[in-house]
C-alpha cells in the first residue's frame, strides 16, 4: 500500500464532515468530479469502503470511522509542523473538552484571554462528563479536556487548574439539608454516570448507608436547578455555577464539610501529544488571574 496523501486525507475528512462529496467539493473549492475521484483512489488504495449511502447522504463505514480519527490526527500535526518550522506560534484547531459547569464558569475570561494572545488558533469546545472526557482525549477525539475528580487518570497528563466549593442544593420546602438521613428516599439529580460530583454525591450518601430513592439524570445545569427548586429532589452544584445562574435564592443551599467541600478540577492531556496550541493554554492557566 502507498503512503497516505495529506490531500486525499483532507478531501475524505471535507466529505465525512459535510455528508456528501458535492457539499464537500464547495466547501473545499474544488469540482465535484474532483472529490470523486479522489475519494475512490483512496477507497481503492486502501482496499476498503470508506462511506455509504443513508437517506441521500454519505456516511462513515466502520472503516471510515477508524480513518478519519487519524486523518484529524494526521492533519493537525501538518499544520503544526508548518507552524513550527515558520515561526512555532500557536496555530491551527485546538479541541477542547470540559463540563458544563467550567465552561459556563470559568472558561469565558481565560479563553477571551487566549483568543487576544494567539487569535490565530480555533477553539473548538466539547462537553461531557469527566469519565466521558479522559476516554475521548485517550481516544485522540480532543487534544485535552477539563475534568473533575474522581476521573479515570490513567496514561493522562495533568495541570491543576480550578477549586470549586461544592453545595447541595435542595428545594426551599425543604430546608437545609444536614446530613444525608435527612434526604430519606428523595431522589437525586444529576448528570449521567461518570460525572464526578454525581460521585461525589453518591459518595457522600454511602458515607452514611443512604441509598438514593432514584436518579433523574439531565444533561444540563438549568434544567438540574429546575427540577430542584420544583421540588423533585437534591443535587451537588459548584457555588460558582450557582453565581452564574443567578440561582441562589431559588433553592436551599446547604455547605458540604470534609472530603466532600470542594473539588479539584485539572486539565488533562495525553503526555505523548503535546502541541504549541496546548502548551499556550497551560501557560495561560498558570498565569496569575
Amino acid at each position: 500500500m502507498r503512503n497516505l496523501d495529506l490531500d486525499a486525507l483532507q478531501i475524505f475528512k471535507a466529505v465525512a464532515d459535510q455528508g456528501g462529496v458535492a457539499r464537500a467539493a464547495q466547501h473545499l473549492n474544488r469540482v465535484q468530479s474532483n472529490v470523486s475521484t479522489r475519494l475512490k483512489q483512496l477507497e481503492a488504495s486502501l482496499n476498503a469502503p470508506l462511506f455509504r449511502r443513508q437517506n441521500r447522504r454519505l456516511v462513515l463505514s466502520d472503516q471510515g470511522r477508524v480513518l478519519l480519527s487519524y486523518a484529524d490526527r494526521l492533519l493537525r500535526l501538518s499544520d503544526e509542523a508548518q507552524a513550527a518550522v515558520r515561526d512555532g506560534a500557536p496555530q491551527g484547531v485546538l479541541r477542547i473538552g470540559t463540563m458544563e459547569s467550567t465552561a459556563a464558569a470559568r472558561l469565558p475570561p481565560i479563553l477571551a484571554a487566549y483568543h487576544a494572545a494567539w487569535p490565530q488558533v480555533g477553539i473548538e469546545l466539547v462537553t461531557g462528563t469527566s469519565g466521558a472526557l479522559a476516554a475521548k482525549v485517550r481516544n485522540f477525539e480532543i487534544e485535552a479536556a477539563f475534568v473533575a475528580q474522581p476521573f479515570p487518570a490513567e496514561g493522562l497528563a495533568t495541570l491543576d487548574a480550578f477549586q470549586e466549593d461544592l453545595t447541595l442544593i435542595s428545594p426551599l420546602a425543604w430546608g437545609a439539608i444536614a446530613s444525608p438521613r435527612d434526604l430519606g428516599d428523595r431522589s437525586v439529580i444529576a448528570f449521567a454516570a461518570g460525572c464526578s460530583y454525581r460521585r461525589i454525591l453518591e459518595s457522600w450518601l454511602n458515607h452514611e448507608g443512604v441509598a438514593a430513592g432514584r436518579v433523574m439524570e439531565f444533561a444540563s445545569y438549568h434544567a438540574i436547578v429546575a427540577c430542584v427548586a420544583a421540588g423533585s429532589g437534591v443535587a451537588i452544584v459548584p457555588r460558582s455555577v450557582l453565581a452564574v445562574l443567578g440561582a441562589e435564592h431559588s433553592v436551599c443551599v446547604s455547605v458540604l464539610t470534609g472530603p466532600y467541600a470542594t473539588a479539584l478540577t485539572q486539565l488533562v492531556w495525553r503526555a505523548d501529544d503535546d502541541s504549541p496550541a496546548l502548551q499556550a493554554l497551560r501557560q495561560q492557566l498558570q498565569a496569575p488571574r
